[in-house]
Formats: C-alpha cells, sequence, structure tokens
C-alpha cells in the first residue's frame, strides 16, 4: 500500500508539472496561432490584413521571450535544484557629471529620469541574452513543450472518448488514460536539459560579463583607494599635524621664557608633553584604521576575538584556528565583520551576536548571526553594498538574510587556496 501511493502521488504531481510546463511553453506559440486566426478572420482579400497579426506575433514574441525563459529558470531550479545562470547584462551605476548632465554608461542625459531610461532600453536591445531567449522561446515548445502535452491531452482524449457509446471510442479513451497515467511522472523532466542546453549564457557572454565587472571592480577600486587617501590626509591635517604644530609653538615659547618666567615654561613643557602623548595616539589609531595591528602580529581569528571585546555586544566567536590565510583577504574579512558587527549595533539594536569562521573545501567561509530587529537594506550606497564589493574584488560572495523582525544571518565565502 505504501508503494501504492507513493506511485499515486509521483503521478499526481508528474501530471501537475506537466500541465505546468505545457502552458509555460506554449504561451508564444498560442500568441501565433492567435494571430494566424485573426488574419483567416479578416480575410485574404484584405491588404491589410497581415499587418495586425505581423505586429501581434512580433510584440508578443518580444513581450513574452524574457518572462518565458524566467518561469523556465524558476521551475528548474524549484523542481530539480539546478540553477541555470541567466546571464542578462546588468545596469551600472547613474552619475551625475559636474556639467550637470547625467551619464548611464552609454550617453549623457538632461535628467536622471532620461538617462535610466534610455540605459534601460539600450541594455534591452544590445544584450546578446535576447537572442538567446528568442531561441529558446521556439525550441522549447517543439521539445519540451510536446513532451509535457503528453498526460493533458491523454486525460483530454479519455474524457472524451469514454463518453462515447462506440466500442472504439472506449478502447481510445482507454488508451490515452494510460498514456496520461504512464507518461506523468516522466513528460515535465525534459525541460531540465533543454533548459540547460538552451538558456544558460554562451562562453562569449560568460566571458563579457566577467570582462564588465572587472571593469566596474577596478574603477570601484579607484574610487575607493582615492577615498582612502582622502581620508587620511584629512585625519593627518585635522589631527596629529595640528597637534604637532602646537606643539613646536609650546617648545618655542617655552625656550623663550626658560630665563625669565621658568614657572610658565614648565607649564608648557607639561601641555606640549601631553600634546605629544595625544597625537600617538591619533597617529596609533590612523594606523589601526588602515591595518590593525593585532591582525598582522596574531592574525584574522585572534583580530577578530579582539574585535569582539571591543564591540558592545554579547559577541561568540567561533573559529579554526588553522586558518592561514593571505594578508589582502585576512583584512577583506576584518573589516567586513567589523561592518557587519557594527550594523547589529547601529541598526539592528542587537544584544548578542555570533561569527563562525571556517574552511569549506577551498573556501573560507564566515557567518555572522546577531538577535537583532532584522530587515537589512542592501541599497546602493549602504555599508553592505561596499562590502559586497570588497568581496567581490577576491571572487567572494555576500548572503544575507535578514527577515523583519530579524534575525539577521551574514554569509561570507572566499575562495582561498592558502587554507
Amino acid at each position: 500500500m505504501r508503494q501504492l501511493g507513493s506511485w499515486v502521488a509521483r503521478v499526481g504531481v508528474g501530471f501537475v508539472r506537466a500541465c505546468v510546463v505545457a502552458v509555460v511553453s506554449m504561451l508564444v506559440p498560442a500568441v501565433w496561432a492567435a494571430a494566424v486566426a485573426m488574419g483567416i478572420w479578416w480575410g485574404a482579400g484584405n491588404p491589410w490584413s497581415w499587418v495586425a497579426p505581423f505586429v501581434l506575433v512580433c510584440g508578443g514574441t518580444l513581450a513574452l521571450s524574457r518572462p518565458v525563459c524566467r518561469m523556465v529558470r524558476f521551475l528548474v531550479a524549484r523542481w530539480t535544484a539546478t540553477v541555470v545562470a541567466a546571464g542578462y547584462r546588468q545596469a551600472g551605476p547613474v552619475t551625475r557629471m559636474s556639467t550637470g548632465y547625467w551619464w548611464n554608461g552609454f550617453s549623457y542625459e538632461r535628467t536622471r529620469r532620461d538617462a535610466l531610461l534610455d540605459q534601460k532600453w539600450r541594455l534591452r536591445w544590445k544584450d546578446p541574452a535576447n537572442w538567446r531567449d528568442l531561441r529558446f522561446t521556439a525550441i522549447v515548445p517543439l521539445t519540451a513543450g510536446v513532451a509535457a502535452a503528453l498526460p493533458p491531452a491523454g486525460v483530454a482524449a479519455a474524457v472524451l472518448e469514454l463518453s462515447r457509446p462506440e466500442l472504439a471510442g472506449h478502447f481510445v479513451g482507454a488508451l490515452g488514460l494510460v498514456i496520461a497515467v504512464a507518461s506523468a511522472p516522466y513528460a515535465w523532466r525534459l525541460v531540465e536539459p533543454v533548459a540547460v542546453r538552451f538558456l544558460r549564457p554562451s562562453p562569449a557572454m560568460v566571458l563579457a560579463d566577467r570582462v564588465d565587472e572587472l571593469t566596474a571592480q577596478r574603477a570601484d577600486s579607484t574610487v575607493t583607494q582615492a577615498a582612502e587617501i582622502r581620508r587620511i590626509e584629512r585625519d593627518l591635517h585635522d589631527g596629529a599635524q595640528a597637534r604637532l604644530v602646537a606643539l613646536g609653538l609650546s617648545l618655542a615659547t617655552a625656550e623663550k621664557l626658560m630665563e625669565t618666567d621658568p614657572e610658565r615654561a614648565k607649564s608648557l613643557m607639561q601641555d606640549a608633553r601631553a600634546g605629544a602623548t595625544a597625537s600617538l595616539a591619533e597617529l596609533r589609531e590612523l594606523i589601526r584604521g588602515i591595518s590593525p595591528p593585532v591582525l598582522n602580529e596574531r592574525g584574522l581569528v585572534d583580530a577578530v576575538r579582539a574585535l569582539a571585546l571591543d564591540i558592545p555586544l554579547d559577541v561568540a566567536v567561533n573559529a579554526d584556528a588553522r586558518l592561514t590565510l593571505d594578508p589582502p583577504i585576512e583584512s577583506a574579512v576584518y573589516f567586513g565583520v567589523a561592518e557587519l558587527l557594527t550594523n547589529a549595533v547601529r541598526h539592528a539594536h542587537a544584544s548578542r551576536a555570533r561569527v563562525y569562521l571556517a574552511r569549506d573545501k577551498a573556501h573560507l567561509v564566515v557567518e555572522v548571526e546577531d538577535d537583532g530587529r532584522g530587515g537589512a537594506d542592501e541599497r546602493v550606497g549602504s555599508g553592505l553594498s561596499g562590502l559586497r564589493r570588497r568581496l567581490a574584488v577576491f571572487d567572494g560572495t555576500l548572503e544575507i538574510t535578514s527577515p523583519p523582525g530579524g534575525p539577521t544571518c551574514a554569509r561570507m565565502a572566499l575562495p582561498c587556496e592558502s587554507l
């Protein structure tokens, strides 16, 4: 009985999935059939009878190609856990120039709205993925669509023929029912190899996307480096440099007052010593912001533990003590953990957090979880988007799960052969 119930469940699930695949894959052919029916209804004698069907075919195919492909990817990922990469070109940032015009990566526009609209249509028409989607919408009905149509077609034949009194009709209906039941668990499965073969990005598209990604990373690294240099210059100018200038003035004044007013000279010397101590502390803090000494001296794990002690949270650090990483990756992970813990304090108002560092084959995996209120915002310009870009330089990824009400879990993964 258990095997019979399992088989019935497989048939039911397969029949539903076959119907879904058939409907999705036949959407574009349905538009073509409607256009043909419209042309026949208007009649061949009308010289303009082909215009509306032609517009319907072109417009319907272009409008449905991308939604159909996205739906097929979703179904394949949901049913078989096979992820078919989309490979669509992503829109770059729209920047306002000093002239007042907006640059969208292709042209200058007077307003941000015009720049976004122009960028959207340029990406849509110049994206090679559009031709791939159009090709797929023509292939999938003749392959996965035909196979998936067998179960519903068999059921339809059974319903129509079994209602007829003739014996031949009963035979055809029973045959249709047998075909529907036998093919239901397997008819929908053809959609996976068809999607993997014809929907994945071509090597040229992958290479072009990689070049665009590296170009964006290079530009972002240049901007980040310039901003960091300006920050260091500003901190030196406003902090240590001002104190050192005041220190020099105090020492010069004390030198002049040494013989005439020793008490005042002594007071100035004390102030100068305090200023030197403060300048030294500011320089150490500045160096720590560039590269924490504990990170260089004791490694990533101990640096994260020291960071956890400075955060006003109850932070538990679980880490593999044998981690050996290259300095650039250690720095990226350290400042990534610092960003996530700071967000937990500043935005999530958490009371506890957990940091987990381990190796997974050739990857370094870092998880930061807090019990805050959740709802982490990843919009462009936020600290999380900057962290994602920093990890992308090392081909790293950032996954954030932060439902409203919490908890928030951030997972960083970086490929690293030096583990």
